[in-house]
């Protein structure tokens, strides 16, 4: 099903209203956000020469950095009295950054969000569960709004209390999950410790998942506790954008189809600041086209992906974009080698005798780094045999030398003991940079 005509508009009728709706940003921003004016003065450029579509390039970039010095309010484009929300990142690196809606921004937000979870396989005729935290996190709330204009019967039962989530799932006959992927996982791992089946004794057929990178290697364990025939897509999105909504993927698997009527996407070399071709692998950079409150132009999202304009197989004509491969920011140089905690992921999970979680400690020790990564095995019966553990930790070894081109330590230790995470997993434990930092 397609939620919405603009998902199949023709490739010049799409970038026509694009161009409208990008001048009267520029101009917008220009004439209402000092900030912006600043930024366009100094590259020397103006809204009138914003002619075509190729111009958004002349445009300058937005960062975190910008939103975080001029917190909180300073980016805006409409007075605080035409705000009806107000959220804001958790700011546990800096001071947080700060995002606003007007009742436009909401109505827009909730069809942004219809259109992926229609794409996803949501209906009117589901429950839908929400195991995202609400509060200033935008997940909760934008995905609430967005299948609840679908139709869909709203369960928001937040995060935590494992069991109890369980309880409502099957009391209630759940049918859709919104939680990341992680503590999807979590929530199956669970089941089956308290005698449930999730595939037999659970209602759930549709996983719509978001806020952390989903690989292939997880989606096909997500697949063996939740269901072969389960739908499970992943969504993209940022609160500084809008939230969850600006992207997502529909049942074919191959990308997530952008809202290309009220976002541009751009993929970057991330060193340059070059504009990419479709096809290429680089930085997202996305510019709101129809925000009033915060309508930011060429935002560095650090994500990894690249676009694909073929049309889908579902009908829809809308730019997709790649899952994501990690985030300039998370990637680790260890010993002059780039390594995508991905990458771990995608090695680790399809190794027999080992669960999912696992955790990345890196270290340095004089000169060298030292990069550990710990996993949990799948039976405590395991950790009683001296050989059966250095088999499985040569074989975990050879993997990552193939995948990472690196010698790696390997941590065996015995199952439930490595952290769960009900939200955004934090993998990476960096002990090289002052202060310990959790990635």
């Amino acid at each position: 099903m397609i939620w919405a005509r603009e998902e199949t508009l023709p490739r010049a009728e799409m970038e026509a209203l694009q161009l409208s709706r990008l001048k009267d940003t520029v101009k917008r921003v220009y004439e209402k956000v000092p900030a912006y004016r600043a930024k366009m003065d100094a590259a020397g450029v103006t809204p009138e020469q914003v002619r075509t579509l190729d111009d958004l390039r002349r445009l300058p970039f937005t960062t975190k950095q910008d939103l975080r010095d001029n917190y909180p309010f300073g980016m805006f484009a409409v007075p605080k009295k035409q705000l009806l929300r107000i959220h804001a990142s958790s700011g546990t690196t800096g001071k947080p950054t700060v995002v606003g809606y007007t009742k436009n921004d909401l109505d827009v937000w909730r069809e942004c969000v219809a259109r992926i979870a229609v794409a996803a396989g949501g209906t009117s005729d589901d429950i839908a569960q929400i195991c995202f935290g609400y509060g200033m996190f935008t997940g909760a709330l934008g995905l609430h709004n967005g299948l609840e204009k679908v139709g869909a019967a709203i369960v928001p039962s937040s995060t935590g209390n494992t069991q109890k989530q369980l309880m409502y799932m099957k009391d209630f006959g759940t049918t859709l999950l919104v939680a990341t992927p992680s503590y999807a996982m979590r929530i199956a791992e669970v089941a089956a410790e308290i005698g449930l089946d999730p595939k037999k004794d659970l209602q759930v057929r549709t996983l719509v998942l978001g806020s952390e990178l989903m690989t292939e290697a997880m989606r096909a364990e997500l697949h063996k506790v939740w269901g072969e025939d389960a739908k499970i897509t992943q969504n993209y999105g940022m609160s500084e954008l809008m939230g969850p909504g600006v992207s997502g993927e529909c049942e074919e698997l191959c990308g997530m189809h952008i809202n290309e009527d009220h976002f541009i996407a751009e993929v970057i070399d991330p060193k340059t600041g070059e504009v990419l071709k479709p096809g290429e692998k680089g930085e997202l950079v996305v510019t709101c086209l129809t925000k009033e409150a915060l309508p930011l132009i060429r935002y560095r999202t650090r994500d990894i992906t690249r676009l694909m304009v073929e049309p889908c197989a579902c009908g829809r004509t809308t730019m997709r974009m790649e899952n994501l491969s990690g985030r300039t920011d998370d990637m680790l140089k260890i010993r002059g080698v780039n390594v995508f905690p991905s990458q771990i992921e995608e090695a680790l999970i399809n190794i027999d005798g080992i669960g999912p979680n696992y955790e990345i400690v890196v270290d340095r020790k004089g000169y060298s780094d030292i990069l550990t990564i710990k996993v949990e095995v799948k039976a405590e019966s395991l950790m009683d045999s001296y050989t059966a553990l250095e088999n499985l930790e040569r074989s975990i070894k050879e993997k990552m030398r193939i995948a990472l081109g690196l010698d790696v330590k390997i941590q065996l230790v015995s199952p439930n003991t490595l952290r769960r995470f009900e939200g955004k997993a934090k993998r990476v434990i960096d002990l090289r940079k002052e202060g310990n930092k959790n990635v």
